[in-house]
Formats: structure tokens, sequence, C-alpha cells
């Protein structure tokens, strides 16, 4: 314990400079065993669908102050987002699609930007071409329920919302394969710099 918590010696830290083959070896090691685990096991999909709304603020509140437009802002925003995560919603999608509405909730679905200009809707799953349809169904579900919602007064008349990135959606892996090299690879680094620290026999 002591060893451990004491402070690195010169001789440890030259020690471990001239091993540096070692813990270099360790770090392409980790490299290549998290380049393997993404192959083995790859990351699932995402997709994303994009809808720009707009909540006309010069139209709704053209003679009132910023604060007001401020909470008219965050009011409306927080009702929309309401309608993202909405029973109907997230019920439609999973009859649609035969995913438990806890799993989208949770796993599945994710909403960026709820605010003015672009919401990102974002959908995970092993198959691109299932996350391509999930993102692009939330995004048209959610954008019908809204403009609903505006008609029988409940959202603001001034909402505008436009769908500008439902079809053939970017898709790529959730996690990036240079998450696991470099997660790989600093783990076997920080392993090797142990092992030369604390394992390795010291000269006398």
């Amino acid at each position: 314990m002591n060893l451990l918590l004491s402070p690195p010696s010169l001789e440890d830290l030259t020690r471990l400079l001239k091993a540096w083959r070692f813990w270099l070896l360790g770090a392409l090691l980790g490299a290549l065993l998290g380049a393997a685990l993404y192959a083995v096991i790859p990351p699932p999909f995402r997709a994303k669908a994009t809808v720009n709304v707009d909540f006309n603020l010069e139209q709704a509140w053209a003679k009132e102050t910023d604060r007001q437009q401020f909470y008219y802002l965050e009011r409306e925003s927080r009702k929309l987002e309401e309608i993202a995560w909405s029973d109907a919603v997230m019920s439609g999608l999973s009859a649609e699609f035969g995913i438990s509405v806890e799993a989208l909730r949770a796993e599945k679905l994710h909403l960026s930007q709820p605010a003015e200009a672009g919401w990102h809707f974002y959908a995970d799953d092993p198959h691109a071409q299932t996350a391509d349809l999930l993102a692009s169904a939330w995004a048209t579900a959610f954008t019908a329920k809204v403009q609903a919602a505006v008609q029988a007064g409940s959202i603001n008349e001034f909402v505008k919302l436009e769908a500008t990135q439902a079809k053939k959606l970017p898709k790529e892996r959730r996690t990036p394969l240079s998450a696991y090299l470099l997660a790989g690879s600093s783990g076997f680094l920080t392993l090797a710099v142990f092992v030369v620290l604390f394992v390795s026999p010291k000269r006398k």
C-alpha cells in the first residue's frame, strides 16, 4: 500500500522510460483488441431525422419584451417536447416496429436540440434500415401531432413545423471505431505502465 501511495522515484521513471517498447506494445495490443471487439460486437447504428421548428416570435409577441418572448419560447418548447415523448406517439411507434414503449424511451430514441430551429430525432438499432425507418417515423409522427395540436388550439397558432430531413437519413455507428481504439490503447497502456512500475523485478 505504501508503495502505491509513494511518489515515483527517479529510478522508477528511468525504468519506465527504458521499457518504452513494452508499454508501446501494450498500447498497440489494446488498440487491436478494441478493433476486434468493434468487429465482433459492433455498436448499433444511429439514424438522424430533422424537423425544423419555427416559433415565429416576431408575430407571436411583436410588441412584447424579450423576457416575455423567452417564457413563450420555453413554454411552447416544453409542450412540443412532451408531444415528442407522449404515449400517443410512442404507442404508435411501438405498434409499428414491435418495440416496447419502455425500450423506445430508455434505449432506442434520443431527442436533441428541443428549442427553435432544427430538432434532431435519433434512433438506435443494430440494423441500419430499422434505425432509418424508426427515426423517420418518429419525426413524422411528431410533426403530425404538433400540427394537429395547433389546429386544436393547444399549441400556439404561429408555431410552424417542417420535416426537413425524414428520408434517406444519415446513418452511422453510435460509437465510432476510433473510440474503441482509443479506449483499448489507453487501457492497456496504463496496465503496461503499472506492470513496469510495480510488477517488473527491480535490479539491485
